[in-house]
């Protein structure tokens, strides 16, 4: 045993079931876009909502929720699905016979207030979604909720969805209405839930269109590996961190920023700064070769960048990879806003006719359409998901973060600082301090 699962927090299931929809639902095969399909997206994300809820009746709220579950399951039953590869290899598809998914009911002696850190390896906290689920086309469940009664009262909600059927906007619009099921809020009225769940995922398949310039996609370049890049990153090397940006550290940043560059402090948003600090400072405590290639993945929503715009309601992959790109050299010693530039013409780049680029390219190329990941760091946005709005009857959650703190970056929202960011990344151990005190620096 090591010394990471001896010093480990005890978790006990005390239930774990297959949960079908309440109501019939359609016994169907349901295509999956193009964008779906590609091989990167097939992973489970993974939440971890933290309740301070401290009732006595534990046993009322877990049947509320589990019954809150199948219902949910009704209007989003690809959930309690199926993934497969489609027979011709084109894409994937969901097996829609109302197989269900998994909920767990745990108990675990953490408390409360061990979730005001970072965890202290990248697994500490793996057992609050005991289920992990690796590769849905295996025939796993794309979805699994667990709800952990922690030993001071409070509850850990981890939910896990398969990436292929939703994104992260979808998958919080299925949050709100399973929370919205379980307070009672809309239970039997007939009420109707908004956004009403679309699938229609033939709108971001391939099609024809007038290309007057071919495009480079970063994302997708092969870059020259100068440091044995991904023997850095294996898990046991890893510290996770955590650093929260305040509203007013935001509003330093930029002020840092507008002396030395053309953009102005009204045009930057706090995305763009903080994800170019946190870029700056991973590629400093690291010390890269100076020619070393070193890119930042992030998603950005296409809902309204497509022409027409997707339906209210799309609750699948509407995401492309916005890159931006430099040297290890340029990153480092260019200051602050050149790579808030590179990040905010990497957001430009992002047009109707760009997003039919890479659907034609991910259509044609398929699992060969891999972002390559030397010199890569991946950031995810949850900050403006709405996760720390999600309420199960229990009270808003006080901490939200990923159940498994990895080595790609999360912006997380702050309970009751609505502007304020919490930064998650795990980073070599022995780049971690050097990390910290970049990120508690001013520019």
């Amino acid at each position: 045993m090591t010394n990471m699962e001896s010093s480990a927090a005890q978790v006990h299931v005390k239930e774990a079931a297959l949960v079908v929809p309440s109501d019939p639902t359609p016994t169907h095969l349901l295509k999956l876009s193009s964008v779906d399909s590609q091989l990167f997206l097939r992973f489970t994300i993974e939440y971890l909502l933290i309740y301070r809820f401290n009732g006595l009746h534990t046993d009322h709220v877990t049947a509320r929720v589990k019954s809150a579950l199948a219902r949910a399951l009704v209007p989003y039953y690809p959930l309690a699905g199926r993934v497969r590869v489609r027979p011709d290899g084109s894409c994937l598809e969901v097996v829609c016979r109302a197989q269900g998914a998994v909920f767990i009911e745990a108990t675990a002696d953490f408390t409360l207030s061990d979730f005001e850190r970072a965890p202290r390896y990248v697994t500490e906290w793996r057992r609050l979604l005991a289920l992990q689920v690796a590769d849905v086309l295996k025939g796993a469940p794309p979805l699994v909720v667990q709800l952990t009664w922690l030993s001071d009262g409070a509850a850990a909600l981890g939910v896990g969805y398969s990436h292929c059927i939703c994104d992260g906007v979808g998958s919080v619009e299925f949050l709100n209405l399973f929370a919205a099921l379980a307070t009672g809020r809309r239970h039997g009225g007939g009420l109707e839930f908004k956004p009403k769940p679309i699938w229609q995922r033939h709108l971001l398949d391939q099609t024809p269109f007038k290309q007057p310039r071919p495009r480079q996609h970063l994302e997708f370049s092969r870059v020259t590996d100068h440091c044995q890049f991904m023997t850095r990153f294996t898990p046991d090397q890893l510290t996770p961190t955590a650093v929260t940006f305040d509203e007013w550290r935001l509003n330093e940043l930029k002020n840092s920023i507008t002396p030395t560059s053309q953009l102005s402090k009204s045009s930057l948003t706090s995305f763009e700064v903080l994800s170019a600090k946190v870029w700056r400072s991973w590629a400093k405590a690291l010390n890269f070769p100076p020619q070393q290639i070193l890119k930042l993945l992030f998603s950005i929503d296409i809902r309204h960048r497509v022409k027409p715009s997707l339906p209210t309601g799309y609750y699948g992959n509407a995401i492309v990879l916005g890159c931006a790109q430099a040297t290890a050299r340029d990153l480092t010693e260019k200051g602050l806003a050149y790579a808030t530039e590179l990040i905010k013409e990497a957001k430009n780049r992002v047009d109707d006719q760009y997003v039919k680029e890479v659907v034609n390219s991910v259509s044609l190329n398929g699992a060969r359409g891999v972002p390559d990941p030397v010199g890569v760091l991946i950031l995810s946005q949850w900050s403006k998901l709405g996760l720390e709005r999600v309420d199960f009857g229990i009270g808003r959650p006080v901490q939200v973060g990923p159940v498994c703190t990895d080595k790609y970056c999360i912006l997380l929202p702050v309970d009751d600082h609505s502007r304020s960011v919490k930064v998650m990344l795990a980073v070599p151990s022995v780049a971690v301090d050097k990390y910290v005190d970049l990120m508690r620096a001013v520019q």
